[in-house]
């Protein structure tokens, strides 16, 4: 058959399109939603409903120990820590493993030789904990979690000596970056520019990030749509500089979360001045980051932190349990992913500050109905236009375990009454 010009453009024009589309996919939740965890501390059976990928801070010290030209005998630690089994536990209960090597407190002269025992040390864990491998229970390495002590070139030896070393031992393990800005080097993370010579080894950026408001001495934290906090905006940046510079790169947020503690701070201390958000706030503010990320184009968030002790300190009261307890951020968490496990994000009907926040998500699987998510970063009670849809059934987000709060969203009904707990409508 002979195909006209047009007909070759129209063709050429679809395939285009379709291809743009699916680079653009956002990804299901069940590949998105993440939780920092801790080697033996974290619990499998209590973790698997707020998360799908575990993020795993890693103790190389553990392995190396005082003599980094020594390897460990895999799967052991020095420590005799056996990460087959701590990993294997994990993965039994289905979730996906990214570990992240901390040599944070590692420095130049603790090692024997950086370039050697670096690259051994990577091979060897890639080759027995990377898929395929022996124990195949890992799926990405990050070279390093938030170096700050480490001058950048001291850094970048060992990231290029790990990544060498990584790719050698298992060339399907991905390779991801320590917590990385768009700006300079800090105390806290990298700046991505010292990664432009080495992309090609380089499968996923990363970038951890807090709604501070005001730093010390109270460390106050607000809402995550608050344009004046510097939260959205840096992750913005980051995607910004993956764009221009390492396209097709993944870009993971993982670390964000808010601290709540039901204690008062040690007046005498220094975190007298302390300020935590409240265990309903920090609920709320967790799902609805997720839903701005999956906007945003991120590919994973993991949420920091696991558990916590309930002390009165910065990052020291995180946790979506306390004491191993479900805090009401567990239960919103699981709600969420309970619900939006096999969807993605689609297209922001109403995306504003002031005026609420309108989010389509659509199924994996053609024949099941939309979900919309509604809320508003601030006020209760907004009337928001649902733009035509039809609502077969709506749920807010709840605080407590299985407990269904009906939205009391009609099929008729042309808006929905958006607050600061995120609703979920089904709808054709």
């Amino acid at each position: 058959m002979k195909h006209t010009p047009s007909l070759l453009t129209a063709l050429l024009v679809t395939l285009t399109h379709n291809l743009i589309a699916e680079s653009l996919a956002r990804p299901l939740f069940r590949d998105f939603v993440g939780l920092c965890g801790h080697t033996v501390q974290f619990k499998p059976d209590l973790y698997q409903p707020v998360c799908r990928v575990v993020r795993d801070y890693h103790p190389v010290k553990w392995d190396l120990a005082k003599d980094t030209s020594v390897m460990p005998e895999w799967p052991f630690a020095k420590n005799r820590v056996s990460w087959e089994q701590v990993y294997r536990s994990w993965h039994y209960k289905g979730l996906r493993i990214s570990v992240c090597l901390q040599f944070d407190d590692m420095k130049a002269a603790n090692w024997k030789d950086i370039e050697r025992d670096a690259h051994a040390y990577a091979k060897g864990f890639a080759g027995n904990f990377g898929p395929g491998g022996k124990y195949p229970f890992v799926d990405c390495v990050e070279i390093g979690n938030e170096p700050g002590h480490i001058d950048d070139a001291t850094y970048l030896r060992i990231f290029k000596a790990m990544a060498a070393g990584l790719r050698e031992g298992n060339p399907k393990l991905k390779i991801a970056t320590c917590n990385t800005e768009a700006g300079g080097s800090d105390r806290y993370w990298k700046g991505a520019d010292i990664f432009k010579p080495h992309l090609p080894m380089i499968d996923v950026l990363r970038i951890h990030r807090y709604a501070i408001k005001d730093g010390w001495p109270t460390w106050k934290r607000s809402y995550p749509e608050d344009s004046t906090v510097p939260y959205l905006s840096k992750i913005q940046d980051m995607i910004d500089w993956r764009d221009k510079h390492a396209a097709g790169r993944e870009m993971w947020v993982s670390e964000f979360g808010w601290d709540c503690s039901t204690q008062k701070p040690d007046p005498k201390g220094d975190m007298a001045k302390f300020i935590t958000c409240t265990d309903d706030e920090q609920a709320m503010w967790l799902v609805r980051s997720y839903f701005l990320f999956a906007e945003m184009g991120i590919d994973k968030a993991f949420i920091f932190f696991f558990n916590d002790a309930d002390k009165p300190a910065f990052h020291a009261c995180s946790g979506v349990t306390r004491n191993f307890q479900p805090k009401p951020a567990y239960h919103a968490i699981a709600w969420m992913l309970k619900h939006l496990a096999d969807y993605r994000f689609t297209r922001a009907i109403h995306k504003s500050e002031q005026d609420g926040y309108l989010f389509e998500f659509t199924p994996e699987k053609a024949d099941a109905p939309k979900i919309l998510a509604a809320w508003h970063a601030t006020h209760e009670n907004v009337p928001m236009d649902l733009k035509g849809a039809h609502v077969m059934r709506s749920e807010r987000m709840p605080l407590m375990p299985a407990i269904t709060h009906d939205a009391g969203v009609k099929p008729d009904d042309t808006t929905v009454s958006a607050g600061t707990k995120p609703i979920l409508l089904w709808a054709k």
